[in-house]
């Protein structure tokens, strides 16, 4: 099997950082309530909502909207700018998409840069923070570990990826320290700006209190659960045309949800790649958005696929699956 190539390197912790910081009981309680029962009571109310009074197309057009800023704000600035670095581009455009991936709602994105290294490090493999092959390989093993995989870690966790170990690179970039220091601010803009758009677009404080609850609480619910699945579907089920050393999967209902982090697999091969749907018929809006960044000279140094790698990496070579780009 030809091994994956590694990242590119990152500045090296200081000696003796730990991977893992442990996490005070208080702190996972948070985590619990913003993190896990709030997103599912928030859904939970959305449906006899949606039924009993319906939502109207104001709150629905907010509700998108918002819903597709935190979606490429965590693909797109989070996950492929920050963590991966699979492009670079112009400060404005930096910050904005770390503001846009901060309104998710997902934690700062030093934490969550540095829980997703070390998920790739180890992936379905002991030291994966949230890998839904934890207890076992089927039956009520598989349904505990996909749970585990999707919310669960974030309270079960005594441990956290330690941000000294993990992202030095992000921790030494002063536009991060900042964004990281006004983290509960953007929080508030994530509720606060829906609420505003639908009070002035109805002139109406029930205006700004729907647009509240559905483009803020309950697009901030939904956002978690879609971008969760990747950790728990994306890694339990699918196709897995590239050979890897995890079961890291393509999903195309997961894809069309987060904006193409669904196409899991090739990711897995190539961490550092921008396109993650790099085979005929996936769609990757993430990587078309990059494109277009790369197109408008906002976005530079961006590592599209090679198609002799993917040649190489493939499990089933079949002409109909040709690499797209």
């Amino acid at each position: 099997m030809t091994p994956s190539p590694a990242p590119p390197p990152h500045p090296r912790p200081a000696a003796g950082t730990a991977e893992t910081v442990r996490v005070t009981a208080g702190r996972r309680t948070v985590y619990l309530v913003v993190l896990v029962v709030l997103p599912l009571l928030l859904l939970a109310v959305a449906v006899p909502a949606a039924w009993g009074w319906g939502v109207g197309p104001r709150d629905v057009v907010i509700a998108v909207v918002m819903y597709l800023v935190s979606v490429f704000g965590i693909a797109v600035g989070y996950h492929r700018l920050l963590t991966h670095r699979s492009f670079r581009c112009r400060r404005p455009l930096r910050v904005a998409l770390m503001l846009a991936g901060g309104m998710a709602v997902e934690g700062p994105v030093t934490l969550w840069a540095a829980e997703h290294r070390r998920h790739h490090k180890y992936a379905d493999r002991d030291g994966d923070p949230h890998s839904p092959w934890r207890y076992g390989d089927g039956g009520l093993a598989l349904l505990r570990g996909m749970a585990h995989a999707h919310v669960g870690w974030f309270y079960t966790a005594r441990r956290r990826s330690s941000r000294g170990h993990w992202v030095p690179d992000l921790l030494a970039d002063p536009d991060v320290r900042r964004f990281d220091a006004a983290y509960p601010a953007v929080v508030a803009l994530s509720f606060a700006l829906p609420a505003a758009v639908g009070g002035l677009w109805s002139m109406s404080w029930a205006g700004a209190w729907s647009a509240l609850f559905w483009g803020g609480l309950v697009r901030y619910a939904v956002v978690h659960h879609v971008t969760w699945s990747v950790n728990s579907v994306s890694h339990t089920f699918g196709e897995r045309p590239f050979r890897t050393r995890d079961r890291s999967s393509n999903v195309w209902w997961v894809a069309m949800l987060t904006l193409g982090e669904g196409w899991h697999n090739w990711h897995h091969v190539e961490p550092t790649c921008a396109r993650h749907g790099v085979l005929r018929g996936q769609l990757d809006p993430s990587a078309r958005l990059i494109r277009w960044f790369e197109q408008a000279r906002w976005a530079y140094g961006v590592h599209w696929p090679d198609p002799d790698r993917l040649t190489a990496r493939r499990d089933d070579r079949d002409d109909r699956d040709a690499p797209g780009v």
